[in-house]
């Protein structure tokens, strides 16, 4: 295990050497990358300005959950690169993917390693300044559990998408490039869970709560933070789900991905 963290801890210094050897370029493309999500919540607060609420969530409360949907994908999403499921089943096709298998080196660190995206810095950094505003503008009676459950379920969504930019990447084995369905679940799934999920449709509510359980790692978190009640019912327990989800959703993908290692046959590229 040492070993493996050692060689990670290596890899990631030859990214962020490589990367930032073009300061300005970087500069430039993570200044892109959070002016996005800064346009993003930005036409969201201007149709507040003329709503003022939607369902009963006012714009301090939709940033909370926006923002930490934000800064937590940011951080997966940079640290989790080598697995993103387009990128890695380009590299499959192409063959390089062969030749991490030729080395003796854990096949994981190697693909975590191979790709640490500096420029989702900028999607983290207004991510987290959303966040902040939120916390400035909410009235949040702060506890001790509340302060210790906070980091805790931050980085069950990193493990939760993580998990799912390693199941994608995984079904590349066998469908050569990826399929949309996982862009669906990761970035549409990421746009779903940072708007409170009263605004959706029955169908779509059930689809983010039975089958893919995002519900519970964003949106009854922040019920629980924010004081306010479960428009659903569920047990009590709902809100402390986010960690069981969100690494069991990782576990499930390794061992999803072990499998498709095991029985991956090479492209012949």
């Amino acid at each position: 295990m040492k070993h493996e963290l050692d060689l990670y801890r290596r890899l990631l210094g030859v990214q962020i050497r490589s990367q930032m050897q073009y300061r300005t370029s970087f500069l430039f493309d993570a200044m892109a990358s959070g002016l996005i999500v800064l346009t993003e919540f930005g036409s969201v607060a201007l149709v507040l300005q003329r709503f003022e609420n939607i369902r009963g969530w006012e714009l301090a409360e939709i940033a909370f959950l926006y923002g930490l949907v934000e800064l937590s994908f940011g951080f997966m999403d940079m640290l989790f690169s080598g697995f993103d499921p387009p990128n890695f089943g380009r590299g499959v096709r192409q063959g390089t993917f062969d030749q991490l298998l030729l080395r003796p080196i854990n096949i994981t660190a190697q693909v975590l390693g191979s790709d640490l995206q500096l420029r989702r810095l900028g999607r983290i950094t207004f991510g987290i300044g959303i966040f902040i505003l939120a916390l400035t503008l909410n009235d949040i009676v702060w506890t001790v559990p509340k302060l210790l459950y906070l980091p805790i379920v931050i980085a069950s969504l990193v493990a939760f998408f993580g998990g799912l930019f390693i199941a994608g990447s995984t079904i590349t084995f066998w469908t050569v490039d990826s399929i949309e369905v996982m862009n669906m679940l990761t970035y549409g799934g990421s746009f779903t869970i940072s708007y409170p999920m009263t605004i959706y449709p029955d169908w779509l509510r059930r689809f983010f709560t039975y089958v893919v359980p995002a519900i519970f790692l964003n949106f009854f978190p922040t019920l629980y933070f924010l004081g306010k009640p479960d428009p659903f019912n569920f047990p009590v327990i709902a809100p402390f789900l986010s960690p069981l989800v969100g690494f069991s959703t990782l576990w499930l993908a390794l061992r999803f991905w072990r499998f498709g290692i095991r029985h991956y046959q090479s492209t012949g590229s």
